[in-house]
């Protein structure tokens, strides 16, 4: 076990304030085997503390690595955490509501790619979450990329989980590789294929239906690449997922619907969140080059260009920089529309 006297001390109200900070340092921490304290946790957001989501992660990534820790509760603005050895092994983890489980696979997959070994996780908790990456995300955006890193996965969404019902599970099987693969992500290259999905769970077929009709007026695309599905979820709900596949990287946006939103709007945000990230140029999104610090530093590093740097991902870097001896260099380009993120991860790190 790490030694208290060691400890590292993380500002959770660094930067952007949020759940991010908690999350990287956690990460990091049973990784390099380096105790931490984190105060101020979530600082930054209108309900301060441990919301259930965030401590899943640490009772996730405590369980990973048989952590020792104190403040592990609800509304909790400190946590110390003093990891042990990173154990490969079959886990489940539960949030308990409509939290993110995505955001726990987040935290607790960095340490799982040290081991070696195969792991088999199961969560329980939502998989199509406003405010988080939802489960296409990871599937189709996160995972073919950490693909080209060596990794191997097999990944199953066995039921959906909209907020605020949650209740969605999904199982993922991940390979580490022997040796972390560089990756280089500088430009797009040519559109391989593109479509989108109106997905939804007990609420009226006229729903997706009009979404699907908003979409074919608004993205031109031929009518057979938008596709409409009833799917099995415990509670309602509705989510438009768009997708552009590119030779290295796809993709992918989300809106989600709720009371009150009209079916135009929840396919217009979706619409307007594509033609963003088409307008900026660069082939790596802004949720996926927040997701892909942590990997790079731990791996073999490389490179790749985004667009504007956003808080959250600075925030990220400030963390990342502060717990492990890596070399991010931040370049920008065409004005500042776009940033070439390079990393040279430490050579202990790297396998």
């Amino acid at each position: 076990m790490s030694k208290v006297e060691d400890m590292l001390e993380i500002d959770g109200s660094h930067g952007e304030g949020g759940g991010q900070v908690l999350r990287t340092a956690l990460s990091l921490s049973a990784c390099l085997g380096k105790p931490v304290h984190i105060r101020h946790v979530r600082q930054g957001r209108r309900k301060p503390g441990l919301m259930r989501q965030h401590l899943a992660c640490v009772k996730a990534i405590a369980e990973i690595c048989s952590a020792e820790v104190k403040g592990a509760s609800i509304g909790s603005k400190a946590v110390q955490f003093i990891p042990g050895p990173i154990k490969a092994g079959d886990y489940r983890f539960a949030v308990g509501s409509a939290g993110s489980s995505t955001l726990v696979f987040q935290t607790v997959l960095p340490a799982l790619l040290m081991t070696r070994q195969a792991s088999r996780l199961t969560l329980v908790g939502g998989t199509h979450n406003p405010l988080a990456p939802c489960f296409d995300f990871i599937q189709s955006t996160f995972l073919p990329v950490l693909r080209q890193m060596g990794c191997a996965f097999e990944v199953y969404l066995n039921r959906y989980g909209f907020y605020p019902v949650g209740a969605g599970e999904w199982t993922i099987e991940i390979t580490p590789p022997h040796s972390f693969k560089k990756i280089v992500l500088d430009n797009r290259g040519q559109l391989l294929g593109q479509s989108a999905r109106c997905i939804s769970a007990g609420i009226p077929g006229h729903v997706i239906a009009r979404e699907k009709q908003q979409l074919l007026r608004r993205l031109k695309w031929p009518d057979d690449t938008i596709s409409i599905e009833q799917v099995d979820s415990l509670g309602p709900g509705n989510s438009v997922i768009l997708e552009l596949r590119y030779p290295k990287v796809t993709e992918t946006v989300t809106s989600h619907g709720a009371v009150s939103i009209s079916a135009e709007r929840v396919a217009n945000q979706a619409v307007d969140l594509l033609r963003a990230y088409l307008d900026i140029g660069a082939p790596v999104g802004e949720h996926l080059a927040d997701q892909l610090l942590l990997p790079l530093c731990l791996g073999a590093g490389g490179s790749f260009v985004t667009g504007p740097l956003s808080g959250h991902c600075k925030t990220n870097i400030d963390i990342i920089r502060q717990m492990l001896n890596v070399d991010i260099k931040l370049e920008k380009q065409h004005q500042g529309r776009q940033w070439r993120i390079e990393i040279k991860p430490d050579s202990t790190c790297a396998t």
